[in-house]
């Protein structure tokens, strides 16, 4: 086993950050990372917004609702950008609506999924530790006013880095038999029988968010999951709307 693959397998997500700044140099190799990530039809639509006003890393953390958020020595946020490249067709003197669909805003969302993670493999390969932050959707619409997005674009996954300043259990994972078929998706008879094991396993994880317990069952925490709602989360292709794009919903 190569070193690369060792370090991925010990993925943590990492909340807790030491107070020591990321040199220059490192965060350097980690942009230019992110500058060589694959990208659809090599028009390279996402982009990052770094975050380094106190003020503004407390807003974003407040629509996460994840205070932590706000101490990360670095906090990235990869968002869609069709606006650079529409822009450089209009200094071309060509104007098209076709930045408008959804393969164009899909492209630039699979194109800032595949850089952050591969931002988040040579991070912590250098011995950083990340954590991904889904939860700047909670609010995208004001995710875009704080960061001034602009129309074509939309944020995708925020990312904080930094030095671990703890030591975390790895976190169990189903059997990959249930999440790797072969020409085709396959349906079993119980899932319950089949995870329950898992389910077992689970409950010898102790999450540091919450160290005096073991975390619940997945099981439960599949039903307690589908139990909440975030509103604005439900209504996110209105904001994608608002950005621009054109949803063709019939």
């Amino acid at each position: 086993m190569n070193e690369t693959i060792r370090t991925q397998l010990a993925h943590r997500t990492i909340r807790e950050f030491k107070a020591e700044k990321i040199p220059r140099e490192v965060f350097e190799q980690l942009m230019e990372v992110a500058r060589r990530t694959a990208t659809s039809t090599g028009m390279q639509a996402c982009s990052i917004i770094r975050v380094t006003d106190p003020e503004l890393k407390s807003k974003i953390a407040e629509v996460c609702k994840q205070e932590y958020v706000a101490r990360a020595p670095e906090l990235l946020i990869f968002i869609v950008d069709q606006y650079r490249n529409n822009q450089i067709a209009k200094e071309k003197n060509f104007y098209s609506e076709n930045v408008r669909d959804m393969d164009r805003f899909f492209a630039g969302f699979t194109d800032a999924c595949i850089m952050a993670q591969n931002v988040v493999t040579a991070a912590e390969s250098v011995g950083l530790g990340t954590v991904y932050l889904g939860s700047i959707l909670n609010d995208s619409e004001k995710i875009c006013e704080l960061l001034k997005l602009p129309e074509f674009t939309f944020p995708v996954i925020g990312l904080g880095l930094g030095y671990p300043n703890q030591n975390l259990q790895l976190k169990p994972r189903m059997e990959m038999k249930l999440r790797v078929f072969e020409n085709g998706y396959t349906v079993f008879e119980s899932y319950l029988d089949e995870i329950k094991e898992y389910d077992q396993e689970m409950r010898t994880y102790y999450d540091l968010r919450d160290p005096g317990r073991p975390v619940d069952s997945f099981s439960n925490q599949v039903v307690n999951r589908l139990k909440q709602c975030v509103l604005k989360r439900q209504e996110i292709l209105n904001v994608v709307g608002k950005q621009g794009f054109d949803l063709r919903i019939k």
